[in-house]
């Protein structure tokens, strides 16, 4: 094997494996990116909606045991939103529901989170959770 051929092939073995979980030429989209000014839709979120993406960011504290469902946040955080009055809620979340019981993650660790993205109103029955936007049938690594 000549040298060039072998450092080619080895360069796109490292490509291969750059990001776990997405596909060559797939784009990790930043959570923030998935919101309008407004706390609307985006763009780019109205044109995937639909669609299977990647999405960046931190599993909160889940909330109950044995779910099915996380949400990712922009930024780490430490307690539950939703079991602490005073903790603030950010408005950039994302719901990511799986096929399998959750594995929490600590929340300082980055993650992505990967399914098919959902717009509009839905409520989880088990929860009471309301989420604009979510991603379904998802993994994360």
């Amino acid at each position: 094997m000549q040298r060039r051929a072998f450092l080619t092939a080895g360069l796109g073995a490292i490509t291969a494996t750059a990001l776990p979980g997405t596909s060559l030429g797939e784009d990790v989209i930043k959570l923030r990116d998935l919101y309008a000014r407004d706390g609307s839709a985006s763009d780019l979120a109205l044109s995937r909606e639909g669609q299977r993406i990647t999405v960046d960011g931190f599993m909160a504290p889940p909330l109950q045991a044995e779910s099915q469902f996380f949400v990712l946040t922009r930024i780490p955080m430490a307690v539950c939103p939703f079991c602490e009055t005073e903790a603030d809620w950010p408005a950039d979340i994302l719901a990511v529901y799986t096929k399998r019981i959750v594995d929490v993650v600590p929340f300082n660790r980055r993650i992505q989170s990967r399914g098919v993205l959902e717009l509009g109103p839905y409520r989880d029955p088990d929860t009471g959770f309301l989420s604009m936007v979510r991603l379904n049938d998802a993994v994360y690594s």
